[in-house]
C-alpha cells in the first residue's frame, strides 16, 4: 500500500518515500510544498463557506457511519473497517479492542457534532457560521473567523485525539493534517469519510512529513494544534497561534469525607489509570490521599497487576505493546533508575505481578501496569506520566493538595465537601474537573475536552449601526 499526500484534496506522489513496514509506504511532503498549498487556502475556505453549516453538520453525521462501517479509499487500495483495525494495530501495537474503542469515540464525536459544537459555543445556532451574526441574551453579536486554516500535528498513541479537530470543518475552517508516523490511517480514514459524505475535498490537506515539515505546517497556518511532551510545549510556547496538548498529569484527589468509602470505588481508580492502555493524557498519573496510602496502594496495585499482556487480536486485551522497543527499554530503565537512586518510593505492583515490569510476549515488548507509592511528595516519580498504565500515590493533608498539584488536565475529586469543591472550581490549575468518584478519562461531548476550539478559531467583534444591512 502506498499512501500519497493530499494537497487540498488532490492526490500527490512524492519522490521522498518512508517505508513503515513491509507493505506500507507513505509519500512525504517537504516544507515548501506545504507553504505553496497555503497560498491557495482561500479557495478551500470559499468551498466551505458556500455550504450552510447545518448541511455540513448533516455531512459530518453521515461521515460517522462511513468511518465506522464503510470501505474507504486508503492510498492505492480500499480499506474496510476490519482492515483498518488490523493495519493500525500492527503499526501502533494497540490491541484490536482498543482500536475499536477509539473508533467508537471518533464515531461519537462525529455523530454528535451538533452537541459538541453547542458545548463549545454555549448554544449559539449553527447559522452564525453562515451569517456571522447571532443573538446572545437579546443582543446582536458578531463572530468572525480568526484564521482561514487550522494546522494539526497529530500523535500516534491515541487515535481518538483526532476528534479534537473535527468541529473545525463544520465551523468552516479548512484543516491541514500531519499524521503521526505510526498512525497514517485514522486521519486519512476520517478525511475520506467526510469527503464521501459531501464535504468539499479542497477543505482537507493530508501531509505525512518530517519534523521540519510539521513546524512549517503549524507556524504557517493561521492556527495550529500539536500533541506532545513537555519538550513540545516549551518549543511552541512563543507561538500564541499554536495550542499544544501536552502531558496531562491528570489526578485523583481523595477527600477526607471519602476515606471510609474509597473501597467502593476501587474500579474507578483502576479504570482511570489503565483505560486505553494508559496512553491518554486523561489517564490518572497521580493519586493524592489524606491518609491510608499503603492500604489504598495495595488494593489498587493488586487489581492493576491482574492486567496481563495478551495477543493484539485477543478480545480481552487491555495492554498495548510498544512499536519502538527502545522507548520501552528507556521508560523501564528510567523508572528503575529513579527507584534505586532516589529514596522514598516503591513499586507496589511488583509485589503482586508474576514477573518483571518489562516483558516480551506475542512478538512485542510490553510494560506491565505500575503503581509507585511515594513517601516524598517531591519524588521525581510522584508527578510524572508514561505511555502505559503508570501512576503514583502520595499522602498529604487535603488542605495541601490544591497547592501541590500544579497544572493538571483533569482532576477527579472524590468529595462531597462544598467548601473544598468551591476551591477546586475556582482554581486556575485545573482544566477539567470531576466532583465525585468519576474516572479521569470520562468524556462528555457537550463539554470541551481540552481548550475550546471555537474560542481558538473565532473572535467576537463589537458591532453597532444598521445591522439589517449585514443580515
Amino acid at each position: 500500500m502506498q499512501i500519497p499526500i493530499l494537497r487540498l484534496g488532490q492526490e500527490y506522489h512524492s519522490a521522498d518515500l518512508v517505508k513503515l513496514n513491509d507493505g506500507l509506504v507513505t509519500h512525504t511532503a517537504n516544507p515548501g510544498l506545504i507553504q505553496r498549498d497555503l497560498l491557495r487556502i482561500g479557495e478551500a475556505k470559499a468551498a466551505l463557506d458556500a455550504i450552510p453549516a447545518e448541511t455540513l453538520a448533516d455531512y459530518c453525521e453521515a461521515a460517522a457511519e462511513l468511518f465506522m462501517h464503510a470501505d474507504l479509499p486508503c492510498g492505492d487500495e480500499t480499506q474496510g473497517p476490519d482492515d483498518y483495525v488490523e493495519s493500525l494495530s500492527a503499526l501502533t501495537r494497540l490491541p484490536h479492542t482498543l482500536v475499536r474503542m477509539n473508533m467508537g469515540k471518533i464515531h461519537a464525536a462525529m455523530s454528535q457534532i451538533r452537541t459538541v459544537i453547542g458545548g463549545l459555543t454555549r448554544g449559539i445556532p449553527l447559522e452564525m457560521f453562515d451569517r456571522g451574526i447571532t443573538s446572545v441574551d437579546g443582543l446582536d453579536v458578531n463572530f468572525y473567523p480568526a484564521t482561514e486554516s487550522l494546522g494539526v500535528s497529530l500523535p500516534s498513541n491515541a487515535p481518538a485525539g483526532n476528534s479534537l479537530w473535527l468541529p473545525a470543518l463544520v465551523m468552516k475552517i479548512p484543516v491541514l493534517l500531519k499524521p503521526g508516523r505510526e498512525d497514517p490511517f485514522t486521519p486519512l480514514r476520517i478525511v475520506q469519510a467526510m469527503i464521501q459524505a459531501g464535504f468539499p475535498k479542497e477543505a482537507f490537506g493530508y501531509y505525512p512529513t518530517t519534523h521540519e515539515g510539521g513546524d512549517t505546517l503549524l507556524t504557517s497556518c493561521g492556527a495550529g494544534i500539536s500533541f506532545g511532551s513537555d519538550v513540545t510545549v516549551k518549543k511552541y510556547a512563543p507561538f500564541k497561534s499554536i495550542q499544544v496538548h501536552g502531558t496531562g498529569r491528570s489526578k485523583i484527589l481523595l477527600g477526607d469525607d471519602f476515606m471510609d468509602k474509597w473501597h467502593d470505588h476501587l474500579d474507578v481508580f483502576v479504570t482511570s489509570i489503565a483505560a486505553n492502555g494508559g496512553r491518554s493524557c486523561i489517564n490518572t498519573s497521580s493519586i493524592l490521599v489524606p491518609a491510608g496510602r499503603d492500604e489504598i496502594a495495595e488494593a489498587i496495585a493488586c487489581e492493576l497487576a491482574k492486567i496481563e499482556p495478551l495477543a493484539r487480536d485477543d478480545e480481552n486485551a487491555l495492554l498495548c505493546g510498544f512499536a519502538n522497543s527502545d522507548l520501552a527499554n528507556g521508560i523501564d530503565g528510567m523508572i528503575e533508575g529513579l527507584l534505586e537512586d532516589e529514596p522514598g518510593a516503591v513499586d507496589v505492583t511488583a509485589r503482586f505481578r508474576s514477573g518483571e515490569r518489562k516483558v516480551e510476549a506475542f512478538d512485542q515488548i510490553y510494560l506491565r501496569p505500575t503503581l509507585i507509592a511515594c513517601e516524598d511528595r517531591d519524588h521525581p516519580l510522584a508527578n510524572t506520566e508514561f505511555m502505559f498504565p503508570f501512576a503514583s500515590i502520595v499522602e498529604m493533608p487535603q488542605e495541601e493538595m490544591l497547592g501541590h498539584i500544579g497544572e493538571t488536565l483533569v482532576v477527579s475529586a472524590f468529595t462531597e465537601n462544598k467548601e473544598w469543591a468551591h476551591e477546586l472550581m475556582t482554581s486556575h490549575l485545573i482544566e477539567r474537573l470531576n466532583i465525585g468518584p468519576y474516572p479521569t478519562n470520562r468524556v462528555q461531548w457537550e463539554q470541551p475536552h481540552e481548550g475550546n476550539l471555537f474560542e481558538f478559531l473565532y473572535r467576537r467583534r463589537a458591532i453597532q449601526g444598521n445591522l439589517a444591512v449585514a443580515m
